[in-house]
């Protein structure tokens, strides 16, 4: 979105802005540490169960927790993100019916919003009969300043979906890799997790207020720390049953 201030050198106060409401950047990201961190997990718990003997158990592993968690985690955000607006759907249906049935006093409401905003109250009942003039536009107005949401931009359900699918399944995917390229050993898996692990968190801080560095290590040390739990309970389980 492009802002610029009003006045002389206004061409020179021009910033972009992300697009923070499709609906895709959070299930994405969520996505693709998830896929990364489970499946590196599940593989180092098998190979710790198994001894790291068995190269086809854990390449049927890694390929069945791809698939699965990548059907689940777009299940999942297709349903949280379905529901989140069809929630907020129903709340601007109440919204609408309000302004139909009581537009003095939702235009007062509105006029007060902006007067606790700082502005004259004279102003700001101008604003609000300006905005009720146009009932679709004092639907969308209402929406933004008490529900703060924009009834045009609601979270896509089915981009949710797609994006947690893909981005999962390319996590997921870079655990099992070697493995499924000949690998015997877990060396060749863990490398490329700790890898992928520290490049996610690094290209995640460039959306965030956080150095790179920083991002990376933190993902790194978190997705290791749960693939080492995960090989512990993995070798005692497989001691047990042996």
């Amino acid at each position: 979105m492009n802002a610029a201030a009003a006045g002389p050198g206004a061409e020179n106060v021009q910033h972009e802005h992300g697009d923070a409401a499709t609906g895709w950047l959070r299930p994405a990201v969520f996505g693709a540490m998830d896929g990364l961190v489970s499946n590196f997990a599940l593989i180092a718990g098998v190979v710790g169960g198994t001894g790291g003997d068995n190269h086809g158990q854990v390449v049927l592993a890694g390929l069945a927790g791809l698939a699965a968690g990548s059907f689940s985690m777009a299940a999942g955000e297709y349903t949280s993100v379905a529901s989140q607006a069809e929630n907020v759907q129903l709340e601007i249906d109440v919204e609408r019916r309000e302004i139909a049935e009581n537009p003095r006093a939702e235009q007062a409401e509105l006029a007060q919003t902006y007067v606790d905003k700082g502005l004259g109250r004279d102003l700001a009942e101008a604003i609000a009969e300006q905005v009720h003039a146009d009932p679709l536009l004092a639907v969308s107005v209402h929406a933004r300043e008490e529900l703060g949401v924009d009834p045009d931009n609601l979270p896509s359900p089915l981009v949710a979906a797609v994006s947690s699918f893909i981005s999962f399944a390319v996590g997921a995917a870079i655990p099992v890799v070697p493995y499924v390229l000949g690998a015997t050993a877990l060396l060749p898996a863990l490398i490329a997790s700790l890898v992928a692990l520290f490049a996610c968190g690094a290209i995640v801080s460039a959306v965030t207020t956080r150095s790179w560095w920083y991002g990376g290590l933190r993902q790194l040390t978190l997705g290791a720390a749960a693939a080492a739990l995960t090989y512990f309970i993995g070798d005692l389980v497989g001691a047990g049953l042996g």
